[in-house]
């Protein structure tokens, strides 16, 4: 992609993620909010981030390295990763963002198919984590509504059960927010 376009959610893959996972992941939230989106690899390495005592990665370090690592022409940043991510309050996360920030991250590490849903691929799970993450960096908080993407998601039948999309509410404070920031035209 050009790097004179402005206005875009940059992906940046953080070890070994799959090219087609991330042009399908550029695709999805391209449309979804109407952004485009680059591929940049921000960091090679997230050892910085290792609780060797859990033998996880703790998100929140890695959100700071990848917002001081965005490019200037980088609304946002998404990280993907394939480690396991957790924040020292919970077992672990499908993904951390920084409220009202410019990066969030996400990990496919338990987003696999599995036995209780086979049908519901791991592309699926990491589209609907990663509109989740990019929508609290445009300011939005967890939703009461159990089938709005923005649902907060303690298990991954969770995931699984709320819809890939803002429900009424969420879309009306993200569009005022893509407004507000000069990344949406007003009606």
């Amino acid at each position: 992609m050009n790097s004179a376009v402005r206005d875009i959610i940059i992906l940046s893959p953080i070890g070994d993620i799959d090219s087609a996972v991330i042009e399908s992941l550029g695709r999805n939230l391209g449309r979804r909010f109407g952004l485009a989106t680059e591929t940049v690899v921000l960091l090679n390495n997230l050892d910085f981030a290792l609780d060797t005592g859990r033998n996880q990665y703790h998100s929140t370090p890695i959100l700071s390295e990848l917002a001081g690592r965005a490019p200037a022409r980088a609304v946002k940043v998404l990280g993907i990763t394939r480690v396991d991510l957790f924040i020292p309050i919970l077992t672990h996360v499908y993904g951390e963002a920084q409220l009202g920030g410019r990066a969030c991250i996400v990990s496919t590490y338990r987003l696999h198919p599995d036995a209780v849903a086979p049908t519901i691929t791991s592309n699926e799970r990491l589209i609907k984590e990663s509109v989740h993450e990019l929508g609290h960096t445009f300011k939005l908080r967890h939703c009461p509504d159990r089938s709005c993407i923005m649902h907060y998601c303690r298990r991954i039948e969770d995931v699984d059960h709320k819809s890939n999309r803002f429900c009424r509410h969420c879309r009306v404070l993200i569009d005022d927010e893509l407004k507000r920031a000069g990344l949406k035209e007003p009606k």
